[in-house]
């Protein structure tokens, strides 16, 4: 039984702001859809408690194209060039944007290969409490180790590590590709705007922009 996990994703204008930030995350390139993809680059493989996947980005071509273009970035961090409108075919997304979590986690482990790559974890709370923290910390780190990249779906407002604001009031997707500090902070592709296509957030924020939705990990 679907909860509010399902709340819709669109990302209209009103609910679209960011600010500028620098480029933390080991992204090959930050580019327009329209532009040609570059070489997808290694993982870039750091010191104990921490690693960062490296990521082919694309920007998303539209205001609703956010869950399937944080699918094929995620994807990217494997070696998968797949279209977003074949994303986006595949998970039903409209201009109402794509319905939850549960429509990514299907195509994510589709195009994988593996049934059980990933799942779908729900924070249903309004705010994270420690427990769903430790949980989303350790699920990116065990995701990423695997040479994954977790996907989430948030809503609201956040601030970064360096005191960017990121704000998605109708809601958003994005990949998380990287942690440090053994996943106290966690690298984020965000396919909204290729001038802010990396940035890092605490976990304790990213648990807290979840909240009311969920995310998919292996």
């Amino acid at each position: 039984m679907r909860t509010d996990l399902i709340r819709k994703t669109a990302l209209t204008a009103a609910g679209l702001a960011f600010t500028g930030g620098a480029i933390v995350g080991p992204i090959t390139a930050a580019y327009a859809a329209d532009a040609k993809p570059a070489s997808q680059t290694q993982s870039d493989r750091k010191p104990s408690g921490e690693r960062q996947l490296g990521v082919r980005y694309e920007a998303q071509p539209n205001f609703y194209y956010c869950g399937p273009a944080a699918t094929r970035n995620a994807l990217s961090v494997q070696g998968k060039d797949i279209s977003v409108d074949a994303m986006a075919k595949e998970m039903g997304t409209t201009e109402a944007g794509t319905n939850s979590i549960n429509d990514i986690t299907p195509v994510l482990n589709k195009e994988t290969g593996k049934n059980d790559a990933y799942r779908s974890v729900e924070i249903s709370t309004p705010d994270a409490d420690a427990k769903q923290t430790d949980k989303l910390r350790a699920d990116i780190v065990r995701t990423v180790d695997d040479g994954r990249a977790v996907v989430a779906n948030i809503a609201g407002t956040t601030t970064d590590t360096d005191g960017a604001i990121h704000s998605f009031e109708g809601g958003h997707y994005i990949s998380v590709v990287g942690y440090r500090d053994n996943g106290t902070t966690v690298t984020i592709a965000d396919s909204a705007d290729p001038n802010t296509a990396s940035y890092e957030v605490t976990v304790e924020h990213l648990a807290d922009w979840i909240a009311t939705r969920g995310y998919a990990t292996s």
